[in-house]
């Protein structure tokens, strides 16, 4: 009888793992934290989902409201979609945070991320300082980011969801590149 029960657990092993073979490699997982005030960054970070959520890519995008730095722990892959507000500022929910970030001093060493930062040109000295901000404790603090930051200029005319889109795609194969490499 215990034979049995041993072979019933192999038999359900084997048939998970080959229904994983068949899916194909794992799936990446992806988190999308937003800061926005207006809202444009929350619509960023959706069009991004629905476009890298498929069969190969599960994604939760997550307002950054009432977050601190818990929100990496375990690691895992980032992207962080936020805008700038007042004088070079992270958003009002990202404030809890950012300031998280910069006191608790975690070690983001599993962490790996991108950055979507919109502003505005006509604000040079602060152009998309929100994304930037966060770029720049992420890394300080360990983390490792994939690609380029992508920054979008809101003076150009250009909507930022199609450009995001266009961007993540490039930015979620740069991703796949070096889970492969790690695997």
């Amino acid at each position: 009888m215990q034979y049995n029960a041993c072979h019933s657990q192999t038999v359900q092993y084997n048939a998970a793992h080959v229904e994983t073979q068949a899916r194909g490699p794992m799936a990446l997982e992806l988190t999308i934290l937003v800061g926005t005030m207006t809202g444009t960054a929350q619509l960023v970070a959706q069009e991004v989902e629905l476009t890298l959520d498929d069969g190969d890519t599960r994604v939760v995008t997550k307002p950054m409201d009432g977050l601190d730095a818990s929100a990496f722990a375990g690691g895992g892959l980032f992207l962080i979609c936020s805008s700038t507000y007042g004088q070079g500022d992270v958003p009002d929910n990202a404030k809890h945070l950012y300031e998280s970030l910069r006191n608790a001093r975690p070690d983001l060493s599993g962490v790996q991320y991108g950055v979507i930062a919109l502003g505005d040109r006509t604000y040079a000295e602060t152009f998309c300082n929100g994304g930037r901000r966060f770029d720049a404790i992420l890394a300080e603090l360990g983390a490792r980011r994939i690609g380029e930051v992508m920054l979008h200029d809101a003076s150009a005319g250009t909507m930022p969801e199609e450009l995001a889109v266009a961007w993540a795609a490039d930015w979620i194969a740069l991703c796949r590149k070096e889970a492969k490499l790690e695997a």
